[in-house]
């Protein structure tokens, strides 16, 4: 670098520390439904910055600091870093003081806050009625995966929300009645909205993966979107299986479970997103400003495999797991993860494991590679 030095301070940013009080903790929902602590505290003057908040990260650094309303805490604050509690003054502590039970229910929406095994965040389930999440979850409605309403974009379901406009989904299929309204919006006329409405109108039949991917579930991206809606094949039936799936013991929760893809931590948002009325009656409303299509898999017409279940053990040669998946998914079978008397072929690869023992035990027909080829149109192997 000609006529240029960088050079590298080795200068240690020492953290300011501030001693004052705890008001109250407060809860924050974000985006995703996630409760966050923050910390309200006395004003203080930490090393030039008036400090009013603080992180508290999440519930299990409450409790492992064991920080109360009330309490004198130690503040820290180091470069442009967020303030943080370090500390607690136990000796300042009030008489009075008792633990804080951090919330199992939505501050905002009052939905079921619920926190999966290993991971340190509580989240609420309430999903597209909790006014926290609305806007972004609205965004993502609209976005390109999902419904992608042309001319509707993010700037303007903000302002629609702002004017009390669209405040769920089932909402921007009634614009039409406020077309007037929307004319006199500035940036607005008649063609702007004519346009807008008639894009709107072509989305009122919406195939099952985008409409399941739409509803903004957590963990539920366009691929699991696509692995429920090839899976229930209709809103109906995914919906009832939802259902019955909320009691672990019933079949379709091990169905669900089942799925080649599906794991527990996404089988709990699901179930999750379910349980609650709110959610339920989001989905009554919506559903009746729409055509929902079953879903079809491209290539499954007259297929073999369609709507069969398949599960894959061993190592295949002529294809890689996933194409072999890929190819299933693409003819309309549904794969599983495990084999159940509800499989259909379970494909037997080279060292296959306890999955082709269970196959024989109940009696599921079974496939080696080359009758797995030529099941899916690929001929044999040998030949490609």
């Amino acid at each position: 670098m000609t006529g240029e030095h960088v050079i590298q301070s080795s200068v240690k940013i020492v953290p300011v520390t501030s001693e004052t009080r705890l008001l109250a903790i407060a809860i924050q929902v974000g985006r995703t439904g996630a409760l966050t602590p923050v910390a309200e505290l006395q004003p203080i003057n930490v090393g030039g910055v008036i400090v009013q908040r603080a992180t508290l990260h999440n519930e299990d650094e409450i409790t492992r600091k064991d920080i109360r309303p009330g309490d004198s805490v130690i503040i820290q604050r180091a470069g442009d870093v967020i303030p943080q509690i370090v500390a607690i003054v136990p000796a300042k502590r009030p008489p009075d003081s008792r633990p804080y039970e951090f919330p199992d229910h939505c501050p905002v929406c009052g939905s079921l806050a619920i926190r999966e095994p290993g991971e340190a965040v509580r989240r609420c389930t309430g999903g597209l009625i909790c006014q926290a999440q609305a806007v972004e979850r609205l965004k993502h409605f609209v976005s390109r995966g999902a419904f992608d309403i042309e001319g509707l974009g993010s700037r303007h379901i903000a302002a629609f929300w702002q004017e009390g406009l669209v405040r769920e989904p089932a909402d921007i299929f009634k614009l039409k009645a406020h077309a007037a309204t929307l004319e006199g919006r500035e940036g607005w006329g008649r063609q702007s909205v004519a346009n807008l409405l008639r894009a709107i109108e072509a989305r009122r039949t919406i195939a099952l993966d985008r409409f399941i991917y739409a509803l903004g579930i957590r963990q539920v991206g366009e691929a699991t979107a696509r692995l429920l809606a090839r899976h229930y094949g209709s809103l109906e039936r995914w919906r009832a299986a939802m259902t019955a799936a909320q009691d672990r013991d019933d079949p379709a929760y091990r169905d669900l479970d089942n799925i080649d893809g599906i794991g527990e931590s996404v089988a709990a948002d699901l179930l999750g997103f379910f349980a609650e009325q709110h959610n339920l009656d989001l989905l009554d409303r919506l559903v009746r400003e729409l055509d929902v299509a079953d879903f079809a898999a491209a290539g499954a017409v007259d297929s073999p495999l369609a709507g069969k279940t398949i599960v894959f053990t061993g190592t295949l040669e002529a294809m890689a797991r996933g194409e072999a998946k890929a190819r299933a998914e693409a003819l309309g079978a549904n794969v599983a993860s495990s084999v159940s008397s509800k499989t259909d072929y379970v494909v037997i690869g080279a060292d296959a494991g306890s999955k082709a023992t269970r196959a024989a035990a109940l009696g599921v027909a079974t496939l080696d590679e080359a009758a797995w080829l030529e099941l899916a149109g690929h001929g044999d192997p040998a030949t490609g």
